[in-house]
């Protein structure tokens, strides 16, 4: 059985417990390096204690250096800010190893975009063109050859997902597309913030960055790859919901004239029917959450609004398993010459 060997950078934010989490059971890729500037010298299990007794816990956290991880590892997932990923892929590439990134550092192909929406200026706009977009289902070929790995964020997962085969097929009008998402609060991150404590969120619900959330050019870019209108817009609308885990996302638009909802399921039953974790609910269902919690499935619903002559695609995620580190995981199967589905074939978490 090959094996491969592994580093993570990054373990204390919720996507790297959360690949911790993954990792802990897979059979191929082995951990050799788990890295933090600010828990180094201890041991996994100091700081997760959910990995106590198992091979991982026992493992002792080190500073992240890329001499010792070109030395230790031959692929990377980088689970750090933007802006710090840059500078350590470039490095880890010129060292030869196999690089994924789940910062949005390489998501963006323009770096002008990019430098607009982030604030930070591109430290190896180079490997832009070379970085690939990790989306197995759309883009597997390219990512079994890649170097570079761009793993894409939680909610355009679940809007790309959604709406790529409507887009693809021309059942819908690419303009005034309407993407309403709503989010667990792990999507907010792991660090300290008024926002995000229990008191804030519980029996609460609320909109945040309307018309300015980072992920839009990243939906916009890749969903125009799909379309006849090459610098499609879309309005996108985040919300927090009081849940730690899952994400929502409603999507509206203009059928064009003649197509039926028998047409819009066929079409959708076609784009999925080679991927086992795009899951069609049948005619009159819809997605939750919570048949999705951990897993790396993508459940989509699917409406046709007669009166308005709107399509309405509903998708449901796992923000942290399939949004973010499971998908790494996936796109790291890709590229290691591994079978996709290696380590993360796995049922939802209910109840």
């Amino acid at each position: 059985m090959k094996r491969v060997k592994v580093g993570l950078v990054g373990i204390t934010g919720y996507t790297g417990m959360e690949l911790l989490r993954l990792l802990s059971l897979h059979p191929q890729l082995i951990v050799t390096r788990v890295t933090s500037r600010s828990e180094a010298d201890k041991k996994v299990a100091d700081i997760h204690p959910f990995l106590l007794n198992t091979p991982l816990g026992d493992l002792v956290i080190s500073k992240p250096d890329t001499k010792d991880l070109a030395g230790a590892c031959e692929l990377v997932f980088l689970a750090v800010p933007h802006g710090t990923a840059m500078v350590m892929a470039a490095e880890l590439i010129a060292a030869g190893l196999k690089v994924v990134d789940l910062s949005a550092d390489f998501r963006i192909k323009d770096v002008g975009v990019y430098e607009q929406w982030y604030g930070v200026n591109h430290a190896a706009p180079d490997l832009l063109e070379e970085a690939v977009y990790g989306l197995p289902e759309v883009y597997g070929r390219l990512i079994k050859k890649a170097r570079l790995v761009a793993n894409p964020g939680c909610y355009p997962t679940s809007a790309i997902l959604g709406l790529y085969p409507a887009l693809k097929n021309r059942l819908i009008k690419p303009h005034g597309l309407i993407i309403d998402s709503k989010s667990g609060t792990t999507g907010a991150g792991r660090g300290a913030k008024v926002g995000s404590l229990f008191c804030e969120v519980t029996d609460n619900f609320k909109a945040y960055n309307l018309g300015k959330h980072r992920h839009t050019p990243e939906i916009e870019q890749e969903l125009s790859n799909f379309s006849s209108k090459k610098e499609l817009k879309v309005s996108f609308s985040p919300h927090l919901l009081p849940i730690n885990r899952g994400i929502l996302s409603t999507m509206y638009a203009t059928l064009r004239d003649g197509i039926s909802i028998e047409r819009v399921f066929s079409v959708y039953e076609t784009a999925y029917e080679r991927f086992p974790w795009l899951r069609l609910m049948p005619k009159g269902e819809l997605p939750d959450v919570r048949n999705v919690r951990g897993t790396m499935f993508c459940d989509v619903g699917l409406v046709v609004d007669q009166r308005t002559g709107r399509l309405i695609v509903v998708a449901a995620i796992d923000n942290l398993c399939r949004g973010a580190s499971g998908q790494a995981v996936a796109n790291a199967n890709l590229m290691c010459g591994l079978r996709m589905d290696v380590g993360i074939a796995m049922p939802p978490l209910v109840p």
